[in-house]
């Protein structure tokens, strides 16, 4: 399995951080070993003492793409679930690309999945919460990129195999994680994923 993830794909997100919206997908990935499921921790590591949780939408592929059109792209998905796109973001800024900032372990909580018979892409909201407050909500209609034209681009540079996902951006109100907090994301009609927040070592 591997994650690709879209930087900036929302225009309120890309604005409180001050960047520009970018001409095509920005994309990154993420290591499988960042992967933690329902109820399971994010660790903060020590090298960062700013980890911010990032809601997400990710969609999961059901067959083998390549060079796929955007309008037969929904043809290639399995479904959709939950996703958390932890950051350090301090050293995201400080190192220039993204690798060590998105991919230390436990930084990719993923909830389980809804198949596509099951869910309205156009129509899927998601809700990013910290202790019962919510602090995240956004609509794929304020995607820059569609889901459609994010699995056409994506396909266009790597092969998308089963299992692959790809999480389509975070909307406005990232912040930041503290040990004991509990950090959910919700997208109506598919679940929730729900994890607890611990220092490295407890």
């Amino acid at each position: 399995m591997k994650i690709v993830c879209v930087g900036r794909n929302y225009r309120e997100h890309a604005r409180e951080l001050g960047n520009e919206l970018p001409e095509r997908p920005l994309l990154f990935l993420k290591p499988p070993s960042a992967v933690v499921r329902d109820g399971e921790p994010i660790v903060l590591p020590p090298e960062s003492a700013q980890v911010e949780h990032e809601a997400e939408i990710a969609v999961v592929i059901g067959r083998r793409a390549r060079h796929v059109a955007a309008d037969e792209a929904m043809q290639y998905v399995a479904g959709f679930a939950p996703l958390n796109d932890v950051t350090a973001r301090d050293l995201q800024k400080t190192d220039g690309q993204w690798t060590r900032a998105k991919g230390f372990d436990s930084f990719c909580p993923l909830g389980e999945m809804a198949p596509l018979c099951n869910v309205d892409y156009r129509a899927l909201e998601v809700i990013g919460r910290v202790n019962g407050e919510e602090r995240q909500h956004g609509h794929t209609r304020e995607m820059a990129f569609s889901i459609p034209e994010l699995i056409a681009y994506i396909s266009s540079v790597m092969t998308l195999e089963p299992g692959d996902v790809i999480a389509t951006g975070t909307p406005a109100g990232v912040g930041p994680l503290r040990p004991g907090d509990v950090v959910e994301v919700e997208i109506p009609g598919v679940g929730v994923l729900r994890n607890s927040v611990v220092a490295a070592g407890a």
